[in-house]
């Protein structure tokens, strides 16, 4: 065996695994603080690739749900919008068939008269004030949905969008008709607007038809997106988090690993020394 006080090979060896075990404890103990088993490219290139698409799928699937929760809520206000409109519309049909009765006079059909236009003219405030967040909800103008609400649920994958059929609504234009021609103060003219009153509650029932698909069809969205954003987390998390029980036995191999390593360390160095004994002698 031969004795060497120029280079201890030994003791490079044992320097060289506690860097090692060194990097190996500092990544472990990185995980554990961090909760994350890709702290950096380094840690798993392809890995860190995947994860940051998975995490951003994830982020436009919640803004997704968020689109269209707020789809749902524009046509609940429109919904709720159309069923007042209803409700004036009943109210002015009832006028309508009592003004065309015998038994009331042209004194009474003056009355009826004065409050179906007041009934068209609420109706017609109805349908140009109603908006969402100052978009006029049944009006075609530049503020106005003009008929259509686009609701985006795409992803990064995939554009999608759903379409909300909304009535573009006037007394001169209610559900398809017209109503603002409408009279009570002659038995003729109140037996026509009765017809005229039918078919607009028809078009208004068929508005709100096509609103309550067009809702049906964002909840569905929002139970397909919230399962796709969860799942997708999910995904997301078996690559990107670290497994807490493995990085704890880690941390306890690499600490022991630690220890010893600087006990042969010691006794490397102390071998190196031996070399002084044979001067001593």
């Amino acid at each position: 065996m031969a004795f060497s006080i120029l280079n201890n090979i030994a003791g490079v060896n044992a320097q060289n695994q506690l860097n090692l075990n060194s990097v190996n404890l500092n990544r472990t103990l990185l995980r554990m603080s961090s909760g994350k088993r890709i702290n950096s490219g380094a840690d798993d290139a392809a890995g860190l690739g995947i994860a940051d698409s998975l995490r951003a799928n994830v982020r436009a699937l919640d803004q997704a749900v968020r689109n269209a929760s707020d789809g749902i809520s524009v046509a609940q206000i429109a919904d709720g919008a159309l069923e007042e409109i209803t409700n004036l519309l009943t109210r002015a049909f009832a006028l309508a068939e009592e003004a065309a009765t015998d038994t009331v006079d042209s004194t009474g059909r003056t009355a009826l008269n004065a409050e179906l236009t007041s009934i068209k003219n609420e109706i017609d405030r109805i349908a140009t004030q109603t908006n969402y967040n100052g978009v006029l909800l049944f009006s075609s103008a530049a503020n106005g949905l003009n008929g259509t609400l686009n609701v985006f649920v795409g992803d990064t994958s995939v554009a999608s969008s759903i379409a909300v059929t909304f009535a573009t609504i006037t007394t001169t234009s209610v559900g398809g008709t017209d109503i603002s021609g409408t009279d009570l103060t002659t038995q003729v003219d109140a037996t026509t607007a009765i017809t005229t009153l039918k078919n607009a509650l028809r078009g208004i029932s068929s508005a709100r038809a096509d609103l309550g698909a067009g809702m049906n069809r964002l909840q569905s969205a929002v139970a397909v997106l919230q399962n796709m954003a969860q799942n997708t987390l999910a995904a997301e998390s078996n690559i990107r988090d670290a497994n807490m029980a493995e990085e704890i036995a880690n941390m306890t191999k690499y600490q022991i690993l630690a220890q010893s390593g600087i006990a042969a360390l010691s006794q490397a160095n102390a071998s190196a020394q031996s070399v002084l004994s044979l001067l001593r002698e």
